[in-house]
């Protein structure tokens, strides 16, 4: 049994949280699961924790988010002690190299440049610090650094705006509506000949024109389809509450009936927000 005091001190701060983990670690007296994960095993935790993090700013409840913002830092310490454990680097480590990142990429802030700049030059000397970093880090292709574990939609817009900054882009917003009105047709009139891996692909052909509209136009498409999700969980659970009013469920109801209570919730909520 793994016993002590600093374990068991409600004040040892970030050392309790690193001896609890290397504790778990144990191989001799630590928890068997947490013994047998790998980076792999552990990276889809890490990323759904990430998401329960912006789900708890979403619904501005603070004090989820001072919980979730802890086992999002529990999955930094996991991923450190497993790369102590295997020779690749401590906790220590990760934490300089994030420091001396912030650091030289804040020169305006923690060096001799001027302060004095718009959110545009500062995003752009941002972007030419991280394009040397990638150079130092032989990374000299074009969309190299764009992290393959993003948002499938997150990762489209990014590898897109790289592409924009040596020219590869549209002028204007009419060319991608015109490649989304093509893509669509192709999907719809080609759909009863083409394989499942056909249509997949060209599916995706789909929503990556769309992302680029999202880019476009300043939008952020994973956040724009969150909002369209919490809305339609809104809409769909308001009709349900009529249903139960009547003694209802969905099941026992049918797609008219439901359709004009969808338009009727329309009509309310439009009416809240004149």
């Amino acid at each position: 049994m793994q016993n002590t005091p600093l374990i068991h001190d409600p004040d040892g701060g970030m050392p309790r949280l690193l001896e609890i983990m290397r504790c778990l670690r144990d191989p001799d007296t630590g928890c068997p699961w947490d013994i047998e994960q790998n980076f792999n095993t552990i990276a889809p935790y890490t990323i759904e924790e990430a998401f329960e993090v912006a789900d708890a700013i979403a619904r501005s409840d603070w004090g989820e988010l001072e919980g979730e913002l802890g086992d999002l830092l529990l999955q930094t310490v996991y991923h450190t002690q497993m790369g102590e454990e295997a020779g690749h680097f401590t906790f220590d480590t990760v934490v300089k190299s994030i420091s001396d990142k912030m650091v030289a990429r804040h020169p305006h802030v923690f060096g001799d440049e001027s302060r004095d700049k718009s959110s545009e030059q500062q995003t752009a000397d941002w972007e030419k610090i991280k394009a040397t970093e990638r150079a130092g880090k032989a990374q000299t292709r074009t969309l190299d650094g764009v992290a393959i574990g993003l948002p499938a939609l997150t990762r489209a817009v990014k590898l897109q705006k790289r592409a924009a900054r040596v020219g590869f882009d549209w002028p204007d917003t009419s060319h991608v509506i015109d490649k989304i009105v093509e893509e669509a047709g192709e999907l719809v009139e080609a759909r009863d000949t083409m394989t499942k891996t056909e249509m997949v692909d060209e599916f995706g052909d789909l929503l990556f024109v769309v992302a680029n509209l999202a880019r476009h136009l300043d939008i952020d498409p994973e956040d724009a389809l969150r909002g369209t999700n919490a809305k339609f969980t809104r809409r769909f659970e308001a009709i349900e509450d009529v249903l139960a009013a009547e003694n209802k469920t969905p099941a026992q109801s049918d797609l008219a009936e439901m359709d004009a209570l969808w338009d009727a919730v329309k009509v309310q909520e439009k009416k809240r927000q004149d």
